[in-house]
């Protein structure tokens, strides 16, 4: 197996029980939607949450979070919206990033973004 592919399931699953000890409710891993994917769906009290993990080895190119670009955020707010048709959810949709800096030491640097961008700036700053 690809050795990204094993440190990026890694990262999940480090944000996975960081967001489970925060009382998140995990609902689904790695949903695909037309080629496009969240790395994690979650509950959060009365929203439900749409989490990007980005894990690194080191922060030397900069923190994690930096690599969800326009590109990659309008991909994952078309499977949300294709996720909360399909099971006829009716929360409020929020937007999360769990950024991972792997330690040599085998621990983690875990940031947690919350409401790290919405749909609406987005669309704002969409050219047309």
């Amino acid at each position: 197996m690809d050795s990204t592919f094993v440190k990026g399931r890694q990262g999940e699953e480090l944000a996975c029980r960081f967001l489970q000890e925060k009382n998140y409710t995990v609902l689904a891993r790695n949903f695909v939607y037309k080629g496009n994917e969240v790395d994690i769906i979650a509950k959060d009290k009365n929203e439900i949450v749409f989490v990007e993990v980005k894990e690194r080895a080191t922060d030397v190119f900069g923190e994690p979070f930096r690599a969800v670009n326009h590109k990659k955020q309008l991909s994952i707010i078309n499977v949300a919206n294709y996720y909360m048709q399909k099971f006829n959810i009716d929360l409020e949709a929020r937007f999360d990033i769990v950024s991972i800096v792997l330690k040599e030491n085998s621990s983690a640097d875990i940031l947690h973004i919350e409401n790290a961008f919405s749909p609406i700036e987005l669309l704002s700053k969409k050219r047309f």
